[in-house]
């Protein structure tokens, strides 16, 4: 990557971007958060210069800098994303951490953070924003809708599909062919078996419906 990156978010998202990046040697020109209190500091020597928003920062968006969204929460992500989009006419760039293994021919769309020694095998599917956690697996045919979240350390068996905005936490197995729908969430730890429906919550071994 020729240009700097602009990193929007300086919280956790945003420092496991920035590890990404640097990893590369990718120049990292700032980050921007809404947090008043953050602003003005450093992340990794890197400067927290502003709002989200911030138009003088951001006009140097496409020929001069690239962008990746990092932000903590689902809507804004999506909403930066569609501002992105709309007023600087840009996609976000994607985050692959150097130590991440991902295969020549999986499909990655844009915004995707991968961590440190995750692996994302051939033919799996990850669509735009997805954040991919340090040490988790993707294998073979796996398929993450928008804005899915797969936490450090879990395994997604051959197959396994996993719709928009959906969230598996830290250390979860999801066995071979299981579907996870859109907005649900599966409990750190847990081992899903069987199909989760959309917006449910499950957790456990094996996971069960949170009531």
């Amino acid at each position: 990557m020729e240009n700097p990156v602009i990193i929007l978010g300086a919280q956790s998202v945003g420092t496991a971007a920035l590890d990404s990046f640097l990893s590369n040697d990718v120049v990292v020109y700032c980050l921007l958060d809404d947090d008043a209190q953050l602003q003005d500091t450093e992340v990794n020597d890197v400067p927290v210069m502003g709002n989200t928003d911030n138009k003088d920062l951001l006009k140097l968006l496409g020929k001069k800098c690239e962008v990746f969204v990092a932000t903590e929460d689902v809507a804004s992500r999506r909403s930066l994303t569609g501002m992105l989009h709309d007023e600087y006419e840009v996609a976000p760039v994607n985050a692959i951490h150097a130590r991440a293994s991902v295969a020549e021919h999986a499909w990655l769309g844009h915004g995707i953070l991968v961590g440190a020694n995750a692996v994302v095998a051939s033919t799996a599917k990850i669509a735009d924003g997805c954040i991919i956690g340090a040490n988790a697996v993707i294998e073979t045919k796996v398929q993450l809708g928008e804005y899915a979240q797969v936490g450090a350390g879990a395994i997604l068996n051959t197959g396994v599909e996993v719709g928009d905005q959906a969230f598996i936490g830290s250390g979860a197995i999801v066995v071979a062919g299981v579907k996870i729908g859109k907005k649900a969430r599966v409990g750190a730890g847990s081992v899903v078996v069987a199909d989760v429906a959309a917006n449910q919550t499950v957790f456990g071994n094996p996971a069960a419906k949170v009531s």
